[in-house]
């Protein structure tokens, strides 16, 4: 019964700590993203810039 508490404890654990995980990194980039909003004349600006670069 013991050696069974070893396994499913970190199990558990990971179980409900990957999800939180996980939804506080795409939060922090959903907020990373939300700065960084333009329209779409300047974003196609951007992306004709970044294409005339490459050689």
């Amino acid at each position: 019964m013991a050696a069974e508490g070893v396994f499913l404890l970190p199990f558990l654990a990971f179980a409900v700590g990957a999800p939180l995980v996980l939804y506080a990194l795409v939060r922090d980039e959903r907020k990373r993203d939300a700065e960084n909003v333009t329209d779409r004349a300047s974003a196609e600006r951007a992306a004709r810039r970044d294409r005339d670069d490459r050689p």
